[in-house]
């Protein structure tokens, strides 16, 4: 196969592919996403004929992926810091992911990340502002089940540490069904039934007090 043709046929069958992944995950179909793999792969395979060389499809693939990708890999770079505990580097690096025209899916992603970070720098306040914007948006643009779960686990988490207890509530148990059997809905049974436990031993003390003997 001519090789300009098969570099093609290889940017083709990747916007497929990953169309196909974002349906999987019940996310929306990015056209801005193929759109700028068509541009890369124009420029690039333009820039090939003009000066009558090719590029080995690997190549090629990887000159496609790191830029239509850019935003992901941020993302994926930015919880590995925050796993090392540079909060703040991991937030600089999303506020860069921002500014660099993610779509809207990922747009998302970057700002569920944002929240899931301020809460853990112990900042609950601005998590919820972040996770229920996250949330509000999803309503118009499909977030994957995965990502949704994610964001209303951790607002439940950042809702019970302001004491706002019916909110974390309500969003544990939209978590436990979004996926089923996930690790968000495993940790939204747990923590619904540790604080099932904790008004138990709160009412048991009241109890004991009452049935003492006269």
């Amino acid at each position: 196969m001519d090789p300009h043709l098969l570099n093609i046929t290889i940017g083709l069958v990747y916007i497929v592919a990953f169309g196909g992944l974002s349906f999987l995950r019940r996310e929306g179909l990015s056209g801005q996403f193929a759109f700028e793999v068509l541009g890369v792969m124009a420029i690039a395979e333009g820039g090939a004929l003009l000066t009558g060389t090719t590029i080995h499809p690997i190549l090629f693939l990887i000159i496609i992926y790191l830029p239509s990708m850019r935003v992901r890999l941020l993302v994926d770079i930015a919880n590995l810091l925050s796993a090392r505990g540079r909060q703040r580097d991991a937030v600089q690096l999303l506020q860069f992911a921002l500014r660099i025209f993610p779509d809207a899916p990922t747009r998302l992603i970057v700002m569920a990340n944002l929240g899931i970070i301020q809460l853990r720098r112990k900042n609950p306040e601005s998590a919820q502002a972040l996770l229920e914007s996250v949330l509000e948006e999803a309503k118009t643009v499909k977030l994957g089940l995965k990502y949704e779960a994610a964001c209303r686990y951790n607002l439940g988490l950042a809702l019970q540490q302001q004491g706002k207890e019916a909110g974390a509530v309500v969003q544990f148990n939209k978590v436990i069904n979004i996926p089923p059997n996930s690790m968000y809905s495993k940790a939204a049974a747990r923590a619904l039934e540790k604080r099932r436990g904790r008004h138990q031993e709160r009412k048991q003390p009241a109890d004991d007090e009452m049935n003492l003997p006269s």
